[in-house]
């Protein structure tokens, strides 16, 4: 009896002086600087979520989608979380990248000025300036809101300029709206001003496409297919985590940033982006599972009005993957 003590001891020294399974590490690089929408990764690191799935996460602030999704075509970063469309772009032309989960199923595109001028409808829009910056998404797909909203280039003046400037030029007086995202520009608006900002929304007048979401490098994907289920179920559970406690999420940046904001506007900024999870198609779905039909239009609208090769009509699918999500609806 003693001899079996005394192996069973010895066996569970041996064991705890084993090392434990180390995680695996993993960089998201965002697409741009921390703001309010960045906030799921944040509050899913500090709450254990990834850490959890057995993933180190590292995330890097990007320099633009363009950028971010180069350096994930590169494999210098894992996962990017990006502007859909202009991973497409890069996509059709070569690039080895797929979107793994797309967040982001409506547009966050708007035409936006303070809320004290009134312009809250498109119609108001006329005799007024308007700054935009050139060969961006959304002066692409401006066209297309003009057209469907009835307005001609005409019946306003532009200025433009780089996404500084743009803002300048509202946050000064020298244009009276600005084309951005509903979560992004209008908040940096009102951190500079401290005043409220109106966005007439595309997506209010019919425009449906798709937007932000991970993507990965495609062959990276296919040599890491575990990691990257345990990588979209961890982000999957860090956003619903972060949608019943938006604060609480925000406050995690700056924890993780003391410079990435203020908590009441990355706080607004993220709330302002939770009702582009889902369509009406997906509202009872986890996040990430977008639609074919989403991705289809998308793609559609893109080759119009976005600088997207023809030939991406042909097969839709290329750019996108449900495979690696979590199964069930919310």
């Amino acid at each position: 009896m003693k001899r079996w003590i005394g192996a069973a001891s010895v066996a569970l020294m041996v064991f705890a002086a084993m090392p434990a399974q180390a995680a695996d590490k993993v960089a998201l690089m965002l697409n741009w600087y921390v703001y309010g929408e960045h906030a799921p990764f944040y509050y899913g690191k500090a709450k254990g979520i990834y850490a959890a799935a057995g993933i180190d996460l590292e995330i890097q602030e990007g320099r633009g989608s363009a950028a971010t999704t180069q350096a994930v075509a590169a494999k210098t970063a894992d996962f990017g979380y990006v502007d859909v469309p202009t991973m497409m772009r890069a996509a059709i032309k070569g690039a080895p990248v797929i979107a793994t989960g797309v967040l982001l199923q409506t547009s966050p595109m708007s035409a936006m000025g303070f809320a004290d001028k009134n312009i809250r409808k498109p119609e108001d829009i006329k005799g007024k300036t308007v700054a935009i910056t050139p060969a961006d998404s959304m002066t692409q797909i401006w066209p297309l809101f003009l057209k469907k909203t009835g307005l001609k280039e005409s019946d306003f003046q532009t200025v433009a300029g780089d996404g500084q400037t743009k803002l300048n030029a509202v946050i000064n007086g020298q244009a009276d709206l600005l084309l951005g995202y509903v979560m992004d520009q209008s908040m940096k608006i009102k951190d500079a001003t401290g005043k409220d900002v109106y966005p007439i929304k595309f997506a209010d007048y019919g425009i449906n496409m798709v937007s932000s979401g991970i993507i990965a490098n495609s062959d990276y994907v296919k040599a890491n297919a575990d990691l990257v289920r345990r990588f979209m179920a961890a982000t999957t559970k860090a956003v619903e985590a972060a949608e019943k406690e938006p604060k609480a999420a925000a406050q995690s940046i700056l924890d993780a940033n003391p410079k990435g904001g203020k908590i009441e506007t990355l706080t607004q900024g993220f709330e302002l982006t939770i009702p582009l999870y889902r369509t009406s198609e997906t509202k009872s779905k986890r996040p990430f599972q977008v639609t074919d039909q989403n991705m289809t239009d998308s793609v559609n609208l893109m080759v119009e009005y976005g600088g997207l090769d023809a030939k991406a009509k042909g097969n839709p699918k290329a750019f996108y993957t449900n495979d690696y999500l979590p199964k069930g609806d919310s």
